[in-house]
């Protein structure tokens, strides 16, 4: 097992805008931020949301199998907290999420983010400008990566 300290590789950035969205009812959080990164010709970024979801399917990763195991949340979940970023998959936005949900009872699930059905979210975007950040299938863990190097 290697041992080390240090990113596996690192570019740097610059801050060059603020967007602002709230979600549409209805509408598939994951799918409709990357539908706006593309639309205002994000490649690199990260953001922030909050709100809630009517329902929603997390994800966690299977790191023996490498496959996604999907949890289903078909009930109302408050969005406590998400956090992912954008980058470029294939030429197109991608987006990664993680969030936090919470049940009326304040029981929380939590996971990567494949689909989250907004009841209302409010989302926070900080476009970056700076190198091409492109993910690639990396064979070691059977994900797509940032390719830094």
């Amino acid at each position: 097992m290697k041992v080390g300290y240090g990113p596996a590789g690192l570019f740097e950035y610059n801050a060059s805008k603020e967007l602002i969205m709230r979600l549409k009812h209805n509408t598939d959080m994951v799918q409709s931020i990357a539908e706006f990164a593309r639309s205002k010709g994000v490649k690199a970024g990260n953001f922030t949301a909050i709100g809630a979801l009517k329902r929603a399917e997390l994800g966690y990763y299977d790191q023996r199998n490498h496959e996604y195991r999907k949890i289903r949340i078909d009930s109302p979940y408050e969005l406590a907290s998400c956090v992912g970023n954008v980058s470029l998959k294939d030429g197109e936005p991608f987006v990664h999420a993680h969030a936090v949900l919470s049940d009326e009872k304040g029981n929380t699930r939590a996971g990567h983010l494949l689909e989250g059905i907004v009841f209302a979210a409010e989302v926070h975007l900080s476009q970056l400008e700076g190198p091409k950040l492109e993910r690639k299938y990396d064979e070691v863990t059977g994900l797509s990566l940032w390719d830094i190097e």
